[in-house]
């Protein structure tokens, strides 16, 4: 079900060098030489291959249709289509950094926060109380976000017409994190691996 585009080195942005100073890797954003602004380009440089036709996108009505478009020890890239009401859990990405690019549609985020630092960078849609707590915002066409490690998010369709979003992660997806909110207080409810080509969820 999952395939690797085979595409010439030249014309691929997966073999883009992951930094720009070829005699510095990028450990700072976490265990892997792509960082997170890597990983937010890519992804808008995907997103514009889908709008060129390049990528072909199917829609599921019952569940979210993804496919891979690259895999190697660095990271993993996948298209995803989003029916109307169609989301992930509240979720972390394990090990892994992660960035999205929204092609089309749009999709809602309600992502957990301390609250303290970013309260003042928050939108004011997000922003329904100060402190601890999720905080949501709208993910328009165009929009890219990233996903440093200890993110926790869900994302989703809210909306009647498909969405459709590029994601990648470095490393490679091994495991995932899922959570509730009970009285203010994000507590993890349970933990699962990742296969190597499993649809992150």
């Amino acid at each position: 079900m999952t395939a690797l585009v085979d595409t010439p080195t030249h014309a691929s942005p997966f073999a883009r060098p992951r930094t720009l100073r070829a005699d510095r890797r990028r450990w700072q954003d976490g265990p892997t030489p792509a960082s997170l602004a890597d990983l937010v380009a890519l992804t808008r440089e995907v997103a514009d291959e889908v709008h060129l036709g390049r990528h072909t996108v199917e829609v599921d009505p019952v569940h979210r249709w993804s496919q891979r478009l690259h895999a190697d020890e660095h990271l993993d890239v996948w298209l995803i289509s989003w029916a109307s009401d169609q989301g992930a859990e509240l979720h972390d990405h394990g090990g892994s950094l992660g960035a999205l690019t929204v092609v089309r549609g749009g999709l809602t985020e309600w992502r957990w926060t301390a609250g303290s630092e970013d309260d003042d960078a928050c939108r004011a849609e997000e922003l329904a109380s100060r402190g601890p707590g999720l905080r949501r915002r709208v993910l328009e066409p165009g929009r890219s976000v990233a996903f440093g490690l200890g993110h926790v998010h869900d994302v989703s369709n809210r909306a009647l017409e498909t969405a459709v979003s590029v994601h990648a992660y470095s490393p490679p997806l091994s495991a995932m994190s899922y959570y509730g909110v009970e009285g203010g207080v994000l507590r993890r409810t349970r933990s699962e691996l990742v296969q190597p080509g499993q649809s992150p969820e």
